[in-house]
């Protein structure tokens, strides 16, 4: 006989296991064995929006790890076999402000929404609508990850919205091709990047996802972007990923891509600036950021500039000055108004 494990207010909440400074981990194993299914549901209403969850035994082997980055919450789950149902009374709590857009890594989900029924396999996306009702079933074992964007990203009304769910993208081809890998990696070393380049990295996959969207519901070609923009964004999303590469030049990227480098040199002038200024001032925005919350004293400007792909102090310095008019020396003094000068009047 099933288990189903309904609305629990009066709880008291679960333990967490910090893994980084946004980082957090759930698991049915820090409770004992009669607790776990009380637990995990309680673990579901707070980290991801509440619903009924069904089991067929009454204990559940169950973990779940949630980061935030910009404007993603990013949680993998990896649970036993069950059953979730998504039902207007949870709807009517008003949690339900984002677009889940899941990632199948293992194991299979059988979903229904808005009338449509599919199957996610592993590789395959799918989106979730949390405003109106949905089930999943998964028959077996599985982990998964499921992004939360927040619904005005996504950029599409809620007519289109409806159009998307229950349906399952496949790996293979068009930009799903490029968002899935996007997806794993971010979700898997989430925690190894520093907040300035994680929030960088999660715009990009925010955008591609919006694209994604957009090419599935069929829109106005006009309305898209078009080859050359998602390229850009495959583009800017390898250079956030190899930043820390001082040799990271227009060639690499050019021949990784399959793309000459001029054709590479092309795709910046219309955005009105060249690739090489385009890594050198994210660059230097990612020192100033590292470099503005760092202790005196804990780091030097030589080590903060070779984290970040410079290969010397001197030819940092250079580019610091010539983008902000200032030495980095001076621009710290400043920040930390520890400078000579008498300041301008309050």
């Amino acid at each position: 006989m099933p288990t189903v494990i309904g609305s629990f207010e009066d709880r008291r909440w679960c333990t967490t296991a910090v893994t980084s400074p946004r980082a957090r981990v759930l698991t049915t194993r820090s409770v004992p064995p009669r607790e776990s299914l009380d637990f995990w549901h309680d673990a579901v209403l707070a980290t991801l929006v509440g619903m009924d969850i069904a089991t067929e035994g009454r204990t559940y082997d169950a973990a779940m790890r949630t980061d935030h980055l910009g404007h993603l919450q990013i949680t993998t789950v990896e649970c036993d076999p069950g059953r979730v149902h998504r039902t207007p009374r949870f709807i009517a709590r008003g949690d339900g402000r984002q677009v889940f857009v899941a990632l199948q890594r293992t194991g299979r989900a059988q979903v229904e929404q808005d009338g449509r029924t599919t199957e996610l396999r592993a590789g395959d996306i799918g989106f979730f609508e949390t405003l109106r009702p949905f089930r999943a079933t998964f028959p077996e074992r599985f982990r998964m990850h499921i992004f939360a964007v927040p619904r005005d990203l996504i950029e599409r009304p809620e007519a289109d919205l409806e159009r998307l769910t229950a349906r399952a993208l496949g790996p293979h081809h068009g930009l799903p091709a490029l968002l899935t890998p996007l997806l794993e990696r971010l979700a898997d070393d989430s925690e190894t990047y520093a907040t300035p380049v994680a929030e960088r990295l999660a715009q990009a996959v925010i955008d591609l996802t919006a694209a994604t969207a957009a090419r599935q519901l069929d829109a106005d070609a006009t309305k898209l972007p078009g080859a050359d923009r998602v390229l850009l964004l495959r583009i800017k999303n390898f250079v956030g990923w190899h930043l820390s590469d001082p040799g990271l030049t227009p060639q690499r990227i050019a021949a990784v891509h399959g793309i000459s480098v001029r054709y590479l040199h092309r795709l910046f002038e219309a955005e009105s600036t060249t690739v090489c200024r385009w890594i050198r001032e994210l660059r230097l925005d990612q020192c100033r950021r590292e470099l503005a919350v760092r202790e005196p004293g804990t780091v030097s400007l030589g080590q903060v500039a070779r984290r970040w792909g410079f290969r010397s102090l001197a030819g940092f310095s250079r580019a610091f000055r010539g983008c902000f008019g200032l030495s980095p020396t001076d621009w710290l003094d400043r920040e930390r108004g520890t400078g000579t000068g008498e300041g301008a009047p309050c």
